[in-house]
Order: structure tokens, then sequence, then C-alpha cells
């Protein structure tokens, strides 16, 4: 029994073996992240650095394999065109609001991280239609993204409710602010997350509003290729990172002051105890360099989606009654 406990605790204490997505990022020297372009979420400012909430975890998973924020590349990809590109090895993760689903998973092959935000899909009116919620809209016009869930979401919706309804699907997302403008569509479906962004892009954005219900669940997570489960650990583990800062308040600002913490879990966690850093193959200060860097969890939608009128909602922790959790750190 001894000698099988030793075996045991050797084999735990082996990281895993990288595979073709860890070997070619290490190899390049840099991590390739597909995003889109959300306000909040993921735009190039005006000097063309991306910016965003999203855009910050690609920095966080750079620290992670690279210890520098610095060794990541977004790129800009399309609904249309992402997932292709990801499963070509185009990007080594997508951090474009993947929703999470069934066939993605078993039919494209794609792991998925933790879920970093929960949403629904939502649709944008004018006001001057006088609706309430989606039944109303009975005989509208609605705009869709091709290539999303959101083609089969809105269907599903109208099919269940008898009401009927009339398609535009409209491939590039640009075109959607100008086809609710010029009166094209009477309305425009997606995520709710790019619904509040695009509302901020119109010229009078105080004469539309997002209807109130949510038509699916979307929860949006880091999505990545099969076949690397060490890199999959990294996403994984990088998301939860921030989770966890917050739930114990731990801050960009603050985390200094942590490392003085006689908690044996918050100094496994920020690698003044470098055993839980050294056992998974990581720099036993990871975690605290991501947390010094971007920030935790909250932090970061203080900063990026707060200005837009966002509330947490399920994207609270779930100490405070939404949905975000993270596993031990141990």
């Amino acid at each position: 029994m001894a000698a099988g406990l030793a075996i045991s605790t050797t084999f735990l204490a082996t990281p895993g073996h990288a595979g073709p997505t860890l070997d070619k990022i290490k190899e390049r020297g840099s991590i390739k992240v597909g995003v889109g372009t959300t306000p909040g979420f993921f735009a190039p400012d005006s000097s063309g650095k991306w910016q965003g909430f999203f855009i910050d975890y690609g920095r966080a998973l750079s620290i992670a394999v690279f210890g520098t924020p610095d060794k990541v590349e977004f790129t800009n990809s399309s609904p249309q065109q992402r997932l292709p590109a990801l499963q070509s090895g185009e990007f080594d993760i997508l951090l474009s609001g993947v929703t999470v689903t069934v066939t993605r998973a078993f039919q494209l092959g794609f792991h998925f991280g933790p879920t970093i935000f929960y949403d629904g899909q939502g649709i944008l009116v004018r006001k001057d239609l006088n609706v309430g919620k989606a039944a109303d809209l009975d005989g509208a016009t609605i705009g869709i993204q091709s290539g999303t869930t959101g083609e089969l979401n809105i269907a599903d919706f109208f099919r269940k409710t008898g009401k009927q309804f009339t398609p535009v699907t409209i491939e590039d997302t640009s075109e959607f602010i100008d086809a609710l403008q010029s009166g094209r569509v009477d309305a425009i479906t997606q995520d709710s997350s790019d619904l509040v962004g695009k509302r901020t892009q119109l010229k009078n954005p105080d004469d539309y509003v997002v209807l109130p219900e949510r038509l699916s669940k979307e929860p949006l997570a880091p999505a990545i290729a099969g076949g690397d489960d060490r890199w999959l650990e990294i996403v994984n583990w990088t998301v939860n990172a921030t989770i966890q800062a917050e739930e114990w308040g731990i801050t960009s600002a603050n985390v200094d002051e942590f490392l003085k913490s006689e908690d044996p879990a918050i100094k496994r966690f920020l690698g003044v105890d470098p055993a839980l850093g050294q056992s998974i193959g990581l720099d036993p200060k990871w975690a605290y360099n991501i947390i010094k860097t971007v920030g935790n969890y909250g932090e970061l939608f203080d900063k990026h989606l707060k200005p837009l009128g966002w509330e947490r909602g399920y994207n609270r922790l779930w100490t405070d009654g939404g949905l975000l959790y993270s596993p031990p750190f141990r």
C-alpha cells in the first residue's frame, strides 16, 4: 500500500505533457487569439491596441504561459470564419464570445473552458414601434447574423409563440447598425452583450431599446481545438484564477498585501508557497502575476462592461447569488 501511494503521489505531481497546440505556441513565442469587435468585450482603441473584457483574458493566458502579457496576437474574425479557423489551426483559442453547445463539442471537436460570461439572446428595437416584449413583434422584419446560434433561436421562438416574422440575414456585423437605422429592419437580434455595445454606436441610442426577455442561454467560453489537454487546463485555471481572486477579495491594488497572508490556500494561490505551481509545471507566481497585471474578474467587469450599463446579474459570484464559481486551488 505504501509503495502504491508513493507511485500515485509521484504521478499526480508530474505535470502533463504539452500537446500540439501548446508546442506550437511555445515554438512560435506567442498565442494566436481569434476575437470579434464589440465595444467593452473586444475592440481596438484609437491607437490600434486591442482592449476589452475578453482581450484581458488573452493577456492573462500570455502571463500563464510566458510570464508576460504581451506575447499574444489578436485577430478579428467573423462568426462565419472563426469556427473553421479554429479547426484549421489558424487560432490557438477563440475568445470571441463563443457559445458552448453540444454540437460544437461533438461534431466540431472543440473543448471549452469555463464560462466567462453568462449571456442570452436579445432583441434591439426602435422605440417608436411601441413594443414591450418580443411576442409583440408579430409580422416584424428582424435582422439576423448568419453563422450564429441566433438564427435557430429566433426561429424557434417565433415558432413556439405562433407568431410570424421576416428574417433578414446579414453577414457583416457592421451592417446591423445601418440596417436598423435606415429602417431596412424593425429590429436586430444577437447576444445581448453584442446588442448593448451596438446600441452605443447608434446615432441616437435613446431611440432604441433592448427588450427585457432573453430568448436563449448563451454561455460564452474560451474555445480550443481538441487534442491538447494541458493547453485546456491552462485555459481553465487562468479563468478560475480571476474568479477565485475576487472571491478572496484579492485585487490588482492589494495583491501584494495578501502575500503576507497566513492562510495556506492563499499562500499556495499566490506562490508564496511554491509547491502548487511546481506541481503543475507553471511559475509559482503565475496567478499572482495575472491578478497584479490584469486584475480579478470583478475588476475586469467594472473596467470594461460596467461603463456600458451592464449589471453583473448571473455574472456575480456564487456567494452573491450569481453563477461564478471556481474549483479549489490545491
